[in-house]
């Protein structure tokens, strides 16, 4: 989906609780040293406290996401009871985490019991508040259409009618009524204006962010297209479909849908890889800056008149484009042109053929420097990737970032980009430059149909292997 509201909200909410996580501990120290008439015996340090208590922010966000604290559906819930217990559960855990932390520690973070208790209370309370005042800031928002969802609903169905009228007569629930593909006797009649005669109609002048269908006609066709577009998707599903197992099922007003995903990195588990991507990203750029401003002063010795780092236009999630940066490993002539250009501008059109035939390669290819082979064969030419990875251009495990103009190879070129493109990727460790195209396309498509963030970690390890051990490269 191009329009994530959900990101920036989820945001707002993880900020919101780290301040309410922080003031908590702040003013139960505070008040114990400065406000409680009580004496205390030991040296008082608030500075000192407040900093151990940030550099264990991590673990209640953990703590917090692991209790379903940032889904959608509790975030949506009308209801706050099940939330409000799950907020007390992270506190105590949370607290109790810090505390035995504390106690296996060098610090005494602790000093005296009643700085834990009043910690553990007043979380609590702030983490309730914050959730208060977020909930009412985006319902605020939502009703002036800021931050909502635009979604069409699709199908002769009862569901139609009820969906049509939830939404339209009900701005907090995060979406605005854009379409509806029905016959009339399925919706309200003071909707007619939103009316269209056809999905293609409806995708085309409605401009939606997400498609709700009612009914089960046309299902596969209707799903397509919300892949080709990148929209969420909702099957609303009869009595004997709710136990199915299409996908997540969720409650659009009391209505149950169920989400159908291309792919399981969706919710919580994107925003946990993301967290991934930046925490092990930096450590990385970090330990390979070294050897990047060494790779930096040879390229550029060897070449006085051009830049070291090449950076190219490539596709990532939702055919976004982006500059990817590289060690420049190929002859300033040739940089910027397709293999077909640099090749006959070389008078050598019989190595295209070649080329394409051998999956991309050539073991002399003669648009590469001298230099440019061996940051090649060790892939320390992909290390300047490290900072897309951090900004967020791509993620560190992926399928490989496309070219523009490449998608015309591809019959399900949609699936290729639901997720964002990695630094490395299933296809790399399975041999590189071993399989053909075909299978590294065929890879790509497994890990986003297939992903999970024990497959992550098998590939990063498997990639620290296939870099040293120089498994399949050339």
């Amino acid at each position: 989906m191009k329009k994530d509201s959900a990101l920036a909200s989820r945001l707002v909410l993880i900020f919101g609780d780290i301040f309410a996580i922080v003031f908590s501990f702040f003013f139960a120290y505070y008040f114990r040293t400065h406000l409680d008439a009580r004496p205390f015996f030991f040296e008082s340090d608030l500075s000192g406290f407040i900093l151990e208590i940030l550099l264990l922010i991590p673990l209640w966000i953990v703590v917090l996401a692991s209790l379903g604290l940032y889904s959608k559906a509790i975030l949506a819930r009308h209801s706050r009871s099940k939330e409000i217990i799950r907020l007390f559960i992270a506190s105590v855990i949370g607290t109790m985490a810090i505390i035995t932390a504390d106690f296996f520690g060098d610090s005494d973070l602790f000093p005296v019991r009643t700085v834990a208790i009043y910690s553990l209370a007043l979380c609590f309370f702030f983490l309730v508040l914050n959730r208060t005042i977020f909930r009412a800031v985006r319902d605020r928002l939502f009703r002036k259409n800021k931050g909502t969802l635009r979604a069409i609903i699709i199908g002769n169905n009862k569901n139609t009618d009820y969906l049509a009228d939830f939404i339209s007569s009900t701005p907090e629930s995060g979406y605005v009524l854009a379409g509806i593909v029905a016959s009339r006797k399925f919706f309200p009649k003071d909707l007619i204006k939103k009316q269209y005669p056809s999905l293609k109609d409806a995708l085309r002048y409605a401009k939606p962010d997400v498609i709700f269908q009612t009914d089960e006609r046309q299902t596969e066709y209707v799903y397509k297209q919300s892949i080709e577009r990148h929209l969420l998707y909702y099957f609303i599903p009869n009595e004997s479909s709710l136990s199915s197992q299409l996908g997540q099922l969720e409650l659009v007003g009391n209505t149950p849908a169920i989400r159908v995903s291309a792919t399981p990195l969706l919710g919580n588990m994107k925003y946990l890889k993301r967290f991934f991507d930046i925490f092990l990203g930096s450590i990385l750029f970090v330990l390979a800056f070294i050897p990047m401003v060494l790779i930096w002063l040879i390229i550029k010795i060897s070449d006085p008149r051009h830049g070291a780092i090449y950076s190219e236009i490539r596709l990532s999630q939702f055919n976004r484009k982006f500059k990817i940066y590289k060690f420049r490993s190929m002859k300033p002539e040739y940089s910027g042109m397709s293999p077909e250009e640099a090749f006959k501008k070389m008078r050598r059109p019989d190595l295209i053929k070649k080329y394409r035939k051998n999956g991309d390669y050539l073991p002399d290819d003669p648009r590469i420097t001298l230099i440019g082979r061996f940051v090649r064969k060790t892939s320390l030419d992909e290390l300047p990737q490290l900072f897309n990875v951090i900004r967020g251009d791509i993620s560190l495990v992926g399928p490989r970032a496309l070219v523009p103009g490449e998608l015309k190879s591809y019959g399900d070129r949609s699936l290729l980009l639901t997720v964002k493109s990695g630094l490395t990727g299933l296809a790399q460790v399975s041999g590189r430059r071993n399989i053909s195209f075909e299978e590294r396309r065929s890879l790509d498509l497994y890990y986003i149909k297939n992903w999970s963030l024990a497959l992550d970690f098998q590939i990063l390890l498997r990639t620290v292997k296939v870099v040293f051990f120089r498994e399949g490269a050339k």
